[in-house]
């Protein structure tokens, strides 16, 4: 635990050391069934098909957590691999080793919590940060509402999200402070929807009838444990999605993915249409065909990469990505390049005014020299200065001589961080499954037929995989003679089958993602969560229970980017609509 947090916390640490769910085991259930077709190319599938992840990432396995072949082929990777799957799958505790460093506050206090099975979160009724299989995260914003053509309702940030609570709000802390959101208070309700915008029915041509779902989340001003209080603001949960394949994700390089958004402007500027409108301005320039200036991501060394990881596409490399992120702001615990808490001064200030904190401190402090307490001071004055001053050092306030020595040294060391990272660059995709299944390859052609791949498109081929390296693992590196650019698991040159366009559009669903604007998700594995995780909940905020719910969203809005086939889905005989969902389980 930090030096300035640990020694008075010691006891409550029991509470919070208990292991994982069982629902987030993710089980290795064998290999993926290997006919006497697997691998053989077909009049609908290539060879390659069977590999989504290409030679180097994928496994036979029928599992979201196997290494590889890139790791496994390394000498001593695989060693490394395990090590990093240790730091994901437990939890973490105040001072425990190897996991030690959890709080002041938390999002949640192990990652797999947050991504059962590896995979994609499961639809909750109620926010419990330490219920398994619950990966919302709160999105707190300021909105501006505006309305679509057909009466849609979505809002987009006025200025983003609040600065009273973390991006990623917390809603556990330990004692004696106060979590700055009380989960308690969040209250989540399922609506149902009864009228479709688009003026579709609720019911096929053919009388099959489909439901569809959404989430409304309230959290009450007086749930904010923070001065001050939030005001003016709405709430939307955003679901984690399944964390294999990113290394691949991330080998595609800049220049593919540009060529892309040109190719769609085209289209778009050929129906006579803003480009603007169908490609997010904030990402693709559409009076130069270039990138926008927030396009680009400033890493921590001073280089720039294009934005390419989360719904929200506001990361651009895996090693300064959601899940490198995540490791820190999650848990809160600090490594060497982030002495630094994840926490923000509204907190600090509210929680160096509550006479609960302060007077806990007074008492507990008394029996502690103040190098081993340092929230302890002769007056209740000078605890409530140690407080604010301790908790607000935050990304804000990072820096100097003072802020290194209140912290001590980092929880997460450089070789515990380089682990965790060949793990998470090093998760290989499974294997497809019944491509020589003659409904699985109709289902593919009426899937390109009525233009899925327009947005979820096929295949990728990635570059040299000269991937950017941040200065925890260059210090590993540098102390143990290793090059830091060939030492984590590289996918240079593999054709990979992600099914998405590394491109957002605009569903215009009800209760949307908060800017509207939301990354084409991969659909590679996810025929498998089911099997998995225990759920096959999809979409940003598992609205969509299955993927005949997930297809019928895009078609909720005329103004929807992918109404145009959707409604060509709508009117498709059942044989066909239940040809593509065995294609979706295949892949």
């Amino acid at each position: 635990m930090k030096n300035c947090l640990k020694i008075a916390f010691l006891l409550f640490s029991a509470v919070f050391m208990m292991s994982s769910c069982s629902d987030d085991d993710n089980a290795n259930t064998g290999l993926v069934p290997d006919g006497e077709n697997f691998g053989k190319a077909n009049e609908v599938f290539t060879a390659d098909d069977w590999y989504p992840g290409g030679e180097l990432g994928t496994t036979r396995k029928a599992s979201y957590s196997a290494p590889a072949p890139a790791v496994t082929g390394v000498a001593g990777m695989e060693e490394s691999f395990i090590r990093g799957e240790d730091f994901f799958e437990n939890v973490y505790t105040f001072s425990e080793e190897p996991r030690k460093g959890l709080g002041p506050v938390w999002v949640r206090n192990s990652c797999i919590k947050c991504h059962p099975g590896y995979g994609h979160g499961k639809r909750r009724d109620a926010y419990l940060a330490n219920e398994g299989g619950n990966g919302y995260l709160l999105v707190v914003y300021h909105p501006t509402a505006t309305t679509t053509s057909d009466g849609v309702r979505y809002t987009t940030s006025a200025s983003g999200y609040i600065s009273e609570v973390t991006g990623m709000p917390q809603t556990k802390a330990m004692a004696p402070f106060k979590a700055p959101i009380d989960e308690s208070q969040i209250t989540i309700e399922w609506k149902k929807v009864t009228t479709m915008p688009s003026g579709l029915a609720m019911t096929f041509p053919d009388g099959e009838a489909y439901e569809l779902i959404y989430p409304e989340v309230s959290i009450p001003q007086s749930a904010f444990n923070t001065n001050p209080k939030p005001e003016n603001y709405e709430v939307r949960l955003e679901s984690t999605i399944g964390i294999y394949g990113t290394g691949l994700i991330d080998a595609i390089t800049e220049e593919d993915m540009l060529a892309e958004y040109k190719k769609q402007a085209a289209s778009v500027r050929s129906r006579d249409k803003a480009v603007s409108d169908y490609l997010n301005p904030a990402i693709f320039d559409g009076t130069t065909d270039t990138w926008a200036n927030s396009a680009w991501y400033n890493l921590a060394d001073g280089q720039k990469r294009v934005k390419k990881f989360t719904y929200a596409m506001t990361r651009a490399s895996l090693q300064d990505g959601a899940g490198a992120n995540a490791i820190w702001n999650i848990t809160n615990v600090t490594r060497s390049d982030r002495r630094y808490l994840y926490t923000t001064p509204a907190w600090a200030k509210a929680m160096s005014e509550d006479d609960a904190v302060l007077d806990y401190i007074a008492t507990n402090g008394a029996a502690v020299s103040s190098p081993v307490h340092p929230y302890w001071a002769d007056t209740k004055e000078g605890i409530a200065e140690k407080v604010n001053t301790l908790l607000s050092m935050n990304t804000a306030a990072k820096g100097g001589d003072n802020y290194t020595n209140a912290f001590g040294d980092p929880e997460m060391t450089d070789k515990q961080y380089y682990d965790f990272m060949v793990w998470h660059r090093g998760l290989a995709v499974p294997a497809a499954r019944d491509l020589d299944n003659i409904e699985v390859q109709r289902g593919k052609k009426v899937f390109q037929q009525i233009g899925c791949e327009s947005c979820h498109r096929a295949s990728w081929t990635t570059g040299i995989d000269n991937y950017w390296v941040d200065n925890s693992i260059k210090a590993y590196c540098n102390a143990n003679g290793v090059v830091a650019n060939n030492s984590l698991p590289r996918f240079a040159n593999q054709t990979i089958h992600p099914y998405t366009d590394m491109v957002q559009h605009r569903l215009f669903m009800e209760n949307d993602i908060r800017t509207g604007w939301c990354r084409t998700t991969p659909l590679w594995g996810r025929g498998l969560s089911l099997q998995l995780t225990g759920a096959e909940d999809r979409l940003h905020d598992c609205r969509a229970r299955n993927e005949i719910e997930a297809i019928m969203w895009h078609a909720y809005s005329k103004d929807s980017h992918a109404y145009w086939s959707a409604v060509q889905f709508y009117n498709l005989p059942k044989a066909d609509r239940d040809a593509i969902v065995k294609f979706l389980r295949s892949i």
